[in-house]
């Protein structure tokens, strides 16, 4: 049923993406399918741009490629099946780009607890389930 699942996790906090990558682990050895964890960068607002060194962004970038490695063997799922990437920009913009260039069928990710200014506002995980073209699994911690 599924083929290319995509888990979007914060390496800042990688205890609340344990549930939806546990999850991910279940159904790609459910449906022999391949896993995409995506971490996403910020930009570096251009008010703080000559504060930081020159290389800041690669830098960063490398730490978080290095650090999603780690959450990639620690899965448990098969390494021929897991794969990662890290992305630059905004959270739900990015995620809704990297699910149409692996052409991802799922895409499960965690969500804290709806609070009265993601109503308002609305959160990342609801930008995605409204936007995605494909089914997207929010699972709660």
């Amino acid at each position: 049923m599924f083929k290319s699942i995509l888990v979007p996790i914060d390496l800042a906090d990688t205890e609340l993406a344990k549930p939806a990558i546990a999850t991910a682990a279940m159904m790609a050895n459910t449906f022999q399918a391949k896993v995409r964890l995506l971490n996403v960068l910020p930009m570096t607002p251009v008010m703080l741009a000559e504060y930081v060194p020159a290389n800041f962004d690669a830098q960063q970038r490398q730490s978080c490629e290095e650090a999603i490695a780690i959450v990639a063997r620690e899965s448990g799922i098969d390494p021929s099946r897991i794969s990662s990437a890290v992305r630059q920009g905004g959270i739900y913009h990015e995620i809704l780009e990297e699910a149409a260039a692996i052409h991802a069928d799922l895409i499960v990710m965690t969500s804290h607890r709806p609070a009265m200014k993601t109503y308002f506002l609305g959160s990342n995980a609801g930008h995605v389930v409204r936007y995605a073209k494909c089914s997207v699994l929010v699972v709660r911690k």
